[in-house]
C-alpha cells in the first residue's frame, strides 16, 4: 500500500535506510567499542564495565571458543538472566563468527531439549542456577562443551565471593548437578587471554541468531535472523530515536530479559550502537529491590511490557523517583493499556512509547514518534524502509480503518524457520511475512493492533477483542490486571470469560459486570468473572490467554 505514514515522521526520520551500511553487527560493535572506549557499557549489582572492558572480554571469550574445537558458523547457546556475562558471551560468539541461541532459564528439560537439538548447539554458556536443569537432558543434545558461570563471576573480588557464596549456601538458589566437563566461564576467559584472535569474515547472510519463538502456535520454532536483519533493525530504530538520544550519555534501564529479542535489539545492541550505558536488571520480579536500584541512577530510557509499568506504578517509593533526566519509555509485547499509559505520564512526567515487532522482524516493526507521541492506542508508524499490508480472509487489501491480517516486508524480516520449510512457506510469501495479527491503520498511517486472530471470540457470530474487554476491566480502579477468553456456550457458540486480579480486596463480582455494561456492548460484556491470585505469564511479564484458555478446556 502507498506509504500515507511517511508524512507523519520527524523531520530528520529518513524514509529508507541503508540495511548494508554495516556488513555484520561486529562491525557495529567495533567502531562503538573503540568511539566509546572508556565510557560505561553495563552495570549490574553495583558494578560496571566500560566498552573497553567489553572489547577485552568478549575477544577473550572468542579466542576461547576458537580454539576449543567449534567453527565459523557453530550454534552457542546462552541461558542465563541479566548478567554481565550475557554481553560478554554474546559480542563473543558474533565475534567468533559462530550463531547466538538465547534461551530462557526457566525452561522446563523437554523444553531446554528440544531447542538444543534443533538448534543442533554445541556449546552452551550457563549460570549454574539451572545447571540441573541442562544435566537431565545434556547426553540427548548435540552439546559438547559446557561453560559455567556463577551470578557474580564478573564482579570485583570480594563481592564476587560474598555474592556467589550467598546464591549458593543462604539463598539456596543452586539446585544440585553434575556436569563433570564443565569449564568455569572466568576460565574460558583466561584461556582465550593467552591466545590469538582470528577475526572470520562475516557476512550480511550468515545467521547472528536462532532466536526461537514462544511457541504459542504449535512446537518452537527458530527464526533465521540474519548479520543484514539484524543491522537493518537497529538502523531503522536508530533513524526513529536519533534526535532523542544523547550517544554516549543516556543510560537505558533493561529489566526484561536480555534472551528475549525485544531487550536484545531494543536494549542490548540499540544502546550498544549508541555507546550508552545499559543497566541490567537481575530480577525485575522483585519490584521493592528493582525500585530501589533505580533509585541509584539518572536513568533517561526504560523498556518494559504493560504488566511491568503497572507494577511499577504499584510499587512503593516509584512515584517518588527523580524523572528529571528520563526522556521516555518503550513498550511492546503486548498492548499497552490506557489507564497504565496515562498513569505513567501522569507519574513521570514523560511519554510511554508504544511500538509492535516479532520475533520474525528482528523483531522491530513500528512505533510511535517520540516527539509526537501520546496514547492513543496505536502501535506507531511502520519503520524505514517498512511496507506493511492488511488483507481481508480473501485475500484484498483492506481500506482504511478496515481490520484484518497485517502483512509485513522489509530488511529486517528473518531468512525463515531452521529447518522448517513448510511453517517458513506458511508465513512468508514472496517476501511478505504473515503476522497472525489483526490490525488497522488510519488516514494518518498510525497502525492499530485489534488482536490476534487465535485469541478472537466469536459471540453468536460477532467477533469479540480481548484487548478491548481487558482495557475497559483496567479502567475500574478496584482491577489490577486482567485477562479476557472466550469459553464454550449452548447458545450464542462462545462467551466472554474474565479473569481478574483485585487491587481492591472489596470488589465483587456484580461490580465488574457493572462497570463492563456502562462501557461495553452487550455481546462483549464478561458473563463470567473469576478472581485470581494472579495471572500466567511469560518470561517478559505478557499475560499467556492461552494458558488461560487450556484451564477452560
Amino acid at each position: 500500500m502507498e506509504k500515507i505514514w511517511l508524512k507523519e515522521y520527524d523531520n530528520d526520520v529518513a524514509p529508507e535506510i541503508d540495511a548494508d551500511k554495516y556488513p555484520s553487527l561486529v562491525d557495529i560493535f567495533e567502531k562503538s567499542v573503540s568511539e566509546y572506549a572508556h565510557k560505561r557499557a553495563f552495570i549490574n549489582m553495583g558494578h560496571s564495565i566500560t566498552f573497553e572492558d567489553l572489547d577485552v572480554l568478549s575477544k577473550q571469550f572468542a579466542v576461547y571458543l576458537q580454539t576449543s574445537g567449534l567453527e565459523k558458523g557453530d550454534a552457542v547457546a546462552i541461558m542465563m538472566p541479566n548478567l554481565l556475562q550475557y554481553p560478554v558471551a554474546l559480542f563473543g560468539i558474533l565475534r567468533a563468527g559462530m550463531t547466538v541461541v538465547n534461551v530462557n532459564p526457566l525452561y522446563t528439560a523437554r523444553e531446554l531439549q528440544h531447542q538444543l537439538t534443533d538448534a543442533n548447539a554445541k556449546c552452551i554458556v550457563i549460570v549454574e542456577n539451572f545447571a540441573s536443569t541442562l544435566e537431565k537432558v545434556i547426553d540427548k543434545t548435540p552439546v559438547k562443551q559446557v561453560v559455567l558461570t556463577a551470578m557474580g563471576d564478573l564482579l570485583p573480588f570480594p563481592k564476587r565471593w560474598l555474592v556467589n557464596f550467598v546464591v549458593k549456601h543462604v539463598r539456596k538458589l543452586i539446585p544440585s548437578f553434575e556436569l563433570p566437563n564443565a569449564i568455569k566461564f572466568n576460565r574460558a576467559l583466561a584461556m582465550g587471554e593467552s591466545g590469538n584472535f582470528s577475526k572470520p569474515s562475516i557476512i550480511g547472510e550468515d545467521i547472528a541468531f536462532l532466536q526461537y519463538t514462544g511457541g504459542t502456535t504449535g512446537v518452537s520454532k527458530g527464526a533465521m535472523l540474519t548479520h543484514r536483519n539484524m543491522v537493518a533493525n537497529l538502523e531503522q530504530v536508530a533513524a526513529v530515536f536519533e534526535g532523542s538520544v544523547s550517544p554516549g550519555k543516556d543510560m537505558v534501564v533493561t529489566a526484561l530479559p536480555l534472551y528475549h529479542i525485544f531487550a536484545l535489539t531494543s536494549n542490548c545492541l540499540t544502546f550498544l550502537r549508541f555507546g550508552c550505558p545499559n543497566l541490567l536488571i537481575t530480577n525485575p520480579r522483585d519490584m521493592n529491590a528493582f525500585v530501589k536500584e533505580l533509585k541509584k541512577h539518572n536513568f533517561a530510557m526504560l523498556t518494559g511490557v504493560n504488566t511491568l509499568f503497572n507494577g511499577l506504578l504499584h510499587t512503593p517509593g516509584f512515584a517518588e523517583l527523580d524523572f528529571s533526566r528520563f526522556k521516555f519509555a518503550l513498550g511492546g509485547g503486548m498492548a499497552v493499556q490506557k489507564p497504565v499509559a496515562e498513569k505513567w505520564q501522569q507519574v513521570t512526567g514523560k511519554v510511554l512509547v508504544e511500538g509492535y515487532g516479532l520475533t520474525e522482524c528482528s523483531p522491530v516493526v513500528s512505533v510511535n514518534p517520540v516527539s509526537k507521541a501520546q496514547y492513543k492506542g496505536s502501535i506507531g508508524l511502520p519503520l524505514p524502509s517498512t511496507e506493511i499490508m492488511i488483507k481481508d480472509e480473501d485475500g484484498n487489501q483492506c481500506d482504511i480503518e478496515q481490520p484484518g491480517e497485517l502483512f509485513v516486508k522489509g530488511p529486517q524480516v528473518m531468512a525463515g524457520y531452521l529447518g522448517r520449510e513448510e511453517a517458513t512457506a506458511e508465513v512468508l510469501q514472496d517476501g511478505w511475512l504473515a503476522t497472525g495479527d489483526v490490525a488497522k491503520i488510519d488516514e494518518q498511517g498510525y497502525l492499530y493492533i485489534v488482536d490476534r486472530k487465535k485469541d478472537l471470540i466469536l459471540v453468536s457470530g460477532f467477533n469479540v477483542f480481548p484487548n478491548e474487554i481487558e482495557e475497559v476491566a483496567a479502567m475500574h480502579s478496584g482491577v489490577l490486571e486482567a485477562a479476557a477468553v472466550g469459553v464454550p456456550h449452548e447458545v450464542s457458540g462462545e462467551v466472554v470469560k474474565l479473569y481478574v486480579v483485585k487491587k481492591d480486596p472489596e470488589l465483587t463480582e456484580k461490580d465488574v459486570i457493572a462497570h463492563c455494561k456502562s462501557l461495553l456492548t452487550g455481546y462483549k460484556v464478561p458473563k463470567i468473572i473469576e478472581f485470581r491470585q494472579d495471572l500466567p505469564k511469560s518470561n517478559v511479564g505478557k499475560i499467556l490467554r492461552r494458558e488461560l484458555r487450556s484451564d477452560e478446556s
